[in-house]
């Protein structure tokens, strides 16, 4: 029989890493005139590729599935609420002030972000119509 996460598949961290993706990418955009501040981001696709990894138990890549906050290497699960590695932006253009905040990059990958996380709820979202379609019958 299958579970819960099984039917949503990856789409439901996908969810979680998008939203604290588009956290950074505001963060960013709110700091587009602080002198020093260095713009940060989400790899998604290495975390994509990882929780992939996790999911199809491949031990020999040095990822493991956690399911509990407590267990080894949670810390950047998001599905545990752990937190995801970020890396610093390279810019386009230095500045004087030593921000590298563009704003338009920002708010382009900002907008892809918000795009990804649609459609994962899309996905999501039809598969819970999908089971309860199935559980009533209709």
């Amino acid at each position: 029989m299958a579970t819960f996460d099984s039917v949503l598949g990856i789409h439901a961290d996908a969810l979680a890493v998008q939203q604290k993706r588009m956290a950074v990418l505001a963060s960013n955009i709110a700091n587009g005139d602080t002198p020093n501040y260095k713009a940060r981001d989400i790899d998604f696709a290495k975390v994509l590729a990882g929780a992939q990894a996790g999911a199809a138990g491949d031990a020999a890549a040095g990822t493991l599935r956690t399911t509990d906050a407590r267990h080894l290497g949670a810390a950047a699960n998001p599905s545990t609420g752990g937190d995801l590695p970020l890396s610093y932006r390279v810019p386009l253009q230095p500045t004087v002030d030593g921000n590298t905040v563009d704003e338009q990059v920002e708010q382009a990958k900002f907008a892809d972000a918000a795009l990804h996380y649609q459609a994962s709820l899309s996905f999501v979202n039809g598969s819970i119509k999908s089971l309860l379609t199935a559980i009533t019958g209709q």
